[in-house]
């Protein structure tokens, strides 16, 4: 057990008084951060583990600011910074992109907009009045989006884009341009919170109302940018005149707490977009041009669909020639959309097996993989209710998830070959053998495989997954 699932457990019984019975890893997010689903009967609530202390630190000063000014984020537990732990309150699976993205076939349906209108209603309190009471000191990695944070979003985007792309470019016209665009973009009032990843994805839905998520990296800033970031968001497919309908509604509710020239604003605004799209082609080309992440490489046509709406439709008041021949170009060059071309399909051959028949003979060309023990784990067929009973059956799963060590291996497991598959699917590999034995190959090794299965198959798109119990299929076929 690694020491921070060991902390987090000691956490959960400080508070809840009792061991917890599961403790699930989440799915991975962009970050480095590790979270867990840990619950006992009907005490359920979120682990974290971030070994940045600053930015644990920025989190937990900002969500005791918004919980002062009522606003909805998750309660925190409790916390031990030392130990780059804390316990926040379960708000569930349902975020914003999740319930839209099944209606994206169909448009976005009239209580998708008004769920935005809800989301919209809250940002202007988070960005005015909440940003008032915060203490800038803690943002991490900047306290402010100010010309360096701007300058850092735009070389992102020139190194792990452009050149990753191989995009022709004069790199000193390029800076010049840099310095011009970031010289506008300040000339807008710059002193408020910016939440800085305010997108569909960290927006959860419980209950039918909305509760915020993922804003240790806010910083003071323009009030563009959060607006900018929800609206022309890759994933969620808004229309032009839906995203109009929301910016005037953000406007109308922004009144109510800020005054401003209207006009001015909506100038900025544009600006802000293309730095936010810069920004995100930056980590659509790291994430999914460099580490070969599929999600990523999938959000790339719609950027550049974002890309060339503004091109045609908007018209910023600033002579940047190598900058908007960059634009256009991204724009008309086919060669861009090939990058998001889905990769080779990755077989990852999942097998339980009894060790008195010995571990499954590997016939891959590469050979490697993984063998697991789960013989560490209590045995299902050492009672007699489950002996004829297999890892598959709802039975034995019951018993075994009932069992937190249990939970704690298949977290390190899945987090193993999480990584694992990631570097293969980059590396353009084709293979990868995963093996859990047991004693008899009946219950907690056919539980583990099957678990696997599952989890990679909602974890990992573009692979295949060929699951096999040997000792099931040896007395089956007998």
């Amino acid at each position: 057990m690694t020491d921070h699932i060991t902390d987090i457990k000691q956490l959960y019984m400080q508070n809840f008084g009792k061991e917890p019975e599961n403790i699930v890893a989440l799915p991975p997010s962009g970050s480095n951060r590790k979270y867990y689903r840990i619950s006992n009967g009907n005490d359920s609530c979120i682990g974290a583990f971030n070994e940045d202390f600053k930015e644990n630190k920025a989190f937990i000063n900002f969500t005791k600011i918004f919980l002062h000014h009522e606003l909805p984020v998750p309660k925190i537990i409790d916390e031990n910074l030392d130990k780059h732990i804390y316990l926040l309150e379960d708000l569930g699976n349902n975020t914003l992109l999740s319930l839209i993205e099944g209606n994206l076939d169909k448009g976005l349906q009239p209580e998708n907009i008004a769920l935005y209108k809800k989301v919209l209603d809250y940002l202007p309190i988070f960005q005015v009045v909440a940003g008032k009471d915060i203490d800038y000191s803690v943002c991490y990695p900047r306290n402010a989006f100010d010309k360096q944070s701007m300058m850092w979003d735009l070389n992102y985007f020139k190194y792990y884009f452009l050149k990753m792309a191989q995009i022709p470019f004069d790199e000193q016209l390029l800076e010049i341009d840099f310095e011009c665009f970031c010289d506008y973009l300040l000339q807008t009032d710059c002193n408020h919170f910016l939440y800085r990843d305010f997108q569909s994805r960290n927006v959860m839905i419980k209950d039918g109302e909305p509760y915020f998520i993922d804003y240790q990296g806010g910083r003071k800033g323009a009030l563009q940018y959060d607006i900018a970031s929800m609206l022309f968001e890759a994933k969620t497919h808004l229309k032009p005149e839906v995203r109009q309908e929301l910016y005037e509604y953000y406007i109308s509710v922004l009144k109510k707490y800020h005054s401003f020239d209207e006009e001015k604003f909506t100038s900025h605004y544009y600006a802000y977009i293309y730095i936010r799209l810069m920004q995100a082609m930056g980590a659509y080309g790291f994430r999914g041009l460099y580490e070969r992440k599929e999600l990523f490489l999938q959000s790339i046509p719609k950027a550049l669909e974002h890309l060339r709406w503004l091109r045609e439709n908007v018209k910023l008041p600033l002579n940047m020639p190598q900058l908007e021949r960059v634009w256009d170009f991204l724009v008309e060059n086919e060669h861009i959309r090939n990058l998001a071309k889905t990769p080779n399909y990755l077989t990852v051959h999942i097998s339980s097996f009894s060790y008195k028949e010995g571990i499954p003979s590997d016939s891959s060309v590469h050979g490697g993989g993984f063998v697991f023990d789960c013989r560490a784990l209590e045995n299902p067929g050492r009672y007699d209710e489950y002996k004829s009973l297999t890892g598959k059956d709802a039975e034995v799963i019951k018993f075994l998830e009932s069992k937190s060590d249990v939970q704690t291996f298949f977290a390190h497991v899945s987090s193993i070959i999480s990584q694992s598959v990631t570097t293969y699917q980059k590396r353009e590999f084709d293979y990868l053998v995963v093996n859990f034995g047991c004693t008899g190959g009946q219950h907690r090794s056919v539980y583990m495989a099957e678990k696997l299965a599952q989890y990679l198959k909602k974890q990992f798109s573009h692979i295949k997954i060929d699951l096999q119990h040997c000792q099931l299929d040896k007395i089956k076929a007998q």
